[in-house]
């Protein structure tokens, strides 16, 4: 019994360690393939971007890729749902955690959104709306409506917040989100265009931290976000 178990155990963890991997290939290609999307439709554009390149950067075969996506729109929804939705719905947790600062709130929403997609793979994505939207009008409504709207309402229910408690002073609130992450989105798209011709432009740390700055001195009402009198 021992010769036998001696001989069989190397073959069994042989067959474990070769079985393992796979699995975990498997379960990651779906993964792998969004994120070998994504990076090909920011440097090509939606439009120029084909599946068998996708397959082709990811590794796998096209026929690989057709286990998991029937297409680009397939995708791109995919890669949303991966990246960009889960820090919305970090966003909408913010709501709890600053219920009572308005300060933190906008700052929190500002600095979450740079850090988890601007700075990120997901921040070449206003680029590649900007540039599509009018050739894809399904993904741009996509987009719309999982991402955009909801980030706005974000932003606008922590700038009423403020308004309400008198620690910002009234804005008109239909334009403010957009005004808010508009700097931010210019930082992500010229990173991800015209950047990588023209050197490393400016510190982005630097750059959000001025834009957070401009932001609070203007909405508070009669002192400064760190207490001081104006």
């Amino acid at each position: 019994m021992a010769g036998t178990a001696g001989k069989t155990l190397p073959t069994a963890a042989k067959a474990g360690a070769e079985v393992r991997p796979r699995r975990r290939r498997k379960d990651a290609r779906p993964q792998e393939l969004t994120a070998a999307a994504l990076a090909l439709f920011v440097e090509k554009g939606f439009a120029a971007t084909r599946l068998d390149e996708i397959a082709a950067r990811a590794g796998v075969s096209k026929g690989t890729l057709y286990l998991y996506f029937d297409s680009k729109e397939a995708l791109f929804k995919a890669a949303i749902e991966e990246g960009v939705l889960p820090a919305i719905e970090a966003g909408e947790a913010l709501l709890d955690e600053y219920g009572d600062d308005p300060v933190g709130l906008v700052r929190g929403f500002l600095r979450a959104w740079w850090e988890q997609i601007g700075s990120t793979a997901y921040g070449g994505i206003p680029k590649l709306m900007f540039a599509e939207a009018a050739n894809f009008p399904e993904v741009a409504r996509y987009y719309n409506e999982a991402v955009i709207q909801r980030g706005v309402a974000l932003l606008r229910t922590a700038v009423a917040r403020g308004i309400a408690s008198g620690v910002f002073r009234p804005v008109e609130l239909s334009v403010i989100s957009p005004l808010l992450i508009s700097p931010l989105i210019h930082l992500a798209t010229w990173r991800n265009s015209i950047a990588p011709l023209c050197g490393a432009g400016v510190d982005p740390d630097c750059y959000l931290e001025t834009h957070i700055d401009l932001v609070l001195h203007g909405l508070c009402a009669g002192k400064k976000p760190d207490g001081e009198q104006r």
